[in-house]
């Protein structure tokens, strides 16, 4: 077996050392710089997956616009949230969750009424906590599990009246770059206390099992939850607002509340009132309420349905973000051509198919940290590859070599023969056209790289071998276009007629060309043609490496705006007045086809205006 060349162990080594320094990185926490990037693409994978039914576990009684004008204001007066939650209690709940902070006092009579309501109930109150970053990080890197909470400042606890009547957690969620919320950290810490989430607090008082914390994940009863790093649980949307069921909490003040819809259920009070502020945006719905967020991730707590990506599915992450890379650069340095790619594209299938698969079924595996580990060493790799490729070239013959510097094919020959040919720049008359694809980058994106690259060499093929019959040569192919020029190497006074009779015979060609493609295409482009004649300055630009033939001056820019005249005339072809007189009455344009003009015409870019002629076949134009 042949073994491998040094610079290709090289590659292999170094892809190696980048995808385990990404790995060991992640396996940490998540890196900052592409945190954006898996935002996008977990953004992504929800959409694909779509919508889902939430299991029937939580009820969301809403402080919406109706109860605001129910209770006569908003924030609603203690009194009337007092009424509402004496009426969720009344239907027999396994627990209510105020998802609101009452850290300020109110009036005594709606305080006293709201205190002896929740003394009646099971309920559990909002508490928040304050961070130095608007995102918690989870940033300590002790072995010690609790460490590594999320560290608040300090804890916005409910007044002390409510918290004696209540329990709470903190209702803090964490959100990624985008605003939209990730992780619902399960435990909180501000210096040595711990404080459990309000979701975690809430299915506690709901199953009546007090949470157990292990090392890597959080019991509760005879159930695991699965935590990332710094117990965070990861979120999993089931769709946009009131996918989860949602009540006005007006019934419960109007005594309609639907009692199938309480009774042992987890019932959430939470605002969702016009200008609240207490939304965020998802990947199903740009202001999804904070409630809905807050009884997701109860859902998941009892039902087990959300995300999992914990320390084993992180150890996942890192093996692909070595595996991945090391396989691409394999085969690219195994197969230099389009069996290596194809290869390399099927294992980036294979990849990205269980990555989704694997989300479908709930595991979180990293999508942007193999991308990131692949393509820079993957793009390195194939950059030295091509380096070295165009290093082992061999030098051709001294004559081949300048034929190569030429992009001018009409003008090789006379190049071979006079190596000093347009050294210096010169100023002479010549006949400039200019072919353009109409349409042709709409279509570009449409069908792919193959089928573009069919497509010009078509439209190329086609162009070199009407200008080199019409004695012209091209001095450039210009993506979906060419220039063309008829006065070099040396002026001719047929110059001005072969450019005319070259731009019929390119019409008549590209007509039968764009006839013989699939429909789909050919009704989606077209040409245009402009041809001017007059004095142009004729060079050869570029260094010792490679050069060209270019011309420049007022007659090449007038030729190039003319296909912005023909277009926008529906002509196939515009061609100044001082060609077509230079070219002759008995010059092709007048004798087939319909011609028009002359019409004074303004150009963009230019001062004054210019008699051109417009040239359309018969069966553009629709004659016999």
């Amino acid at each position: 077996m042949r073994r491998p060349p040094l610079q290709t162990l090289i590659a292999l080594v170094l892809t190696a050392v980048w995808g385990l320094g990404l790995g060991i990185t992640h396996l940490r926490g998540d890196i900052p710089f592409i945190d954006g990037a898996e935002a996008t693409l977990t953004n992504l994978r929800n959409a694909v997956g779509g919508s889902r039914q939430p299991p029937d576990i939580v009820t969301i009684v809403a402080i919406d616009d109706d109860a605001s004008r129910a209770a006569g204001r908003y924030p609603l007066p203690r009194a009337s949230l007092a009424t509402i939650i004496d009426a969720i209690a009344a239907l027999g709940p396994k627990a209510i969750a105020l998802d609101m902070l009452l850290v300020d006092p109110g009036d005594e009579a709606g305080d006293a009424a709201l205190e002896q309501s929740l003394r009646r109930t099971n309920i559990v109150l909002a508490a928040a906590g304050i961070f130095p970053e608007s995102r918690q990080r989870v940033t300590d890197n002790s072995k010690e599990p609790l460490a590594r909470v999320p560290s608040a400042l300090q804890f916005l606890e409910p007044q002390q009246r409510f918290a004696e009547a209540a329990s709470y957690g903190v209702v803090n969620v964490q959100t990624d770059k985008t605003g939209t919320p990730r992780f619902v950290p399960m435990l909180f810490r501000s210096g040595e206390w711990i404080e459990p989430s309000f979701s975690l607090r809430v299915v506690s008082a709901a199953t009546g099992e007090h949470p157990t914390v292990i090392s890597d994940h959080i019991k509760i009863g005879d159930r695991s939850v699965h935590t990332d790093t710094g117990y965070l649980m990861p979120l999993s949307f089931y769709g946009p607002r009131g996918t989860i069921r949602t009540i006005s909490a007006s019934a419960a003040l109007n005594g309609q509340l639907p009692e199938e819809a309480i009774r042992d259920h987890i019932v959430v009070i939470g605002a969702t009132v016009t200008g609240g502020g207490d939304v965020f945006p998802t990947p199903f719905d740009p202001v999804l309420p904070g409630v809905e967020v807050i009884s997701t991730s109860i859902t998941h707590l009892i039902a087990g349905d959300g995300l999992v990506r914990d320390r084993g599915v992180r150890l996942i992450d890192l093996y692909f973000a070595v595996g991945l890379p090391l396989v691409i650069v394999s085969l690219l340095a195994w197969r230099r051509n389009t069996i290596g790619l194809i290869m390399a594209l099927c294992v980036v299938l294979a990849w990205l198919a269980i990555n989704l698969s694997a989300f479908k079924h709930g595991i979180w595996l990293s999508a942007a940290l193999p991308i990131v580990a692949t393509v820079p060493p993957a793009l390195l790799f194939g950059a030295t590859q091509l380096w070295l490729g165009r290093r082992q070239a061999g030098r051709f013959a001294e004559q081949s070599e300048r034929l190569q510097r030429i992009q001018a094919p009409g003008l090789a020959e006379h190049l071979a023969h006079d190596p000093g040919f347009l050294a210096e720049p010169v100023h002479q008359e010549a006949a400039v056209v200019f072919i353009d694809i109409n349409g042709f980058t709409g279509l570009s994106e449409a069908i792919g790289p193959a089928a573009v690259r069919e497509l010009l060499n078509g439209f190329y093929n086609l162009v070199d071998e009407e200008v080199t019959a019409s004695g012209g040569a091209i001095t450039s192919f210009m993506g979906d276009g060419a220039m063309i020029l008829f006065g070099l190497p040396q002026p001719k006074r047929t110059d001005p007629a072969n450019a005319a009779r070259c731009c019929i015979h390119l019409a008549d060609r590209m007509r039968g060309w764009l006839a013989t493609l699939p429909e789909a295409t050919a009704s989606r482009i077209g040409f245009k043609i402009g041809a001017h004649f007059g004095t142009i300055v004729a060079s050869r630009l570029g260094g010792e490496g490679r050069q060209q033939i270019t011309a420049t001056g007022d007659t090449v820019n007038v030729a190039s705006r003319l296909m912005e005249v023909a277009a926008r005339n529906h002509a196939e072809i515009a061609i100044s007045n001082h060609l077509l007189h230079s070219a002759g009455h008995d010059s092709l344009p007048y004798i087939e086809g319909r011609l028009e003009g002359p019409v004074e015409t303004s150009l963009r870019g230019r001062t004054g205006s210019l008699a051109i002629w417009l040239w359309r076949s018969h069966a553009s134009s629709g004659t016999p």
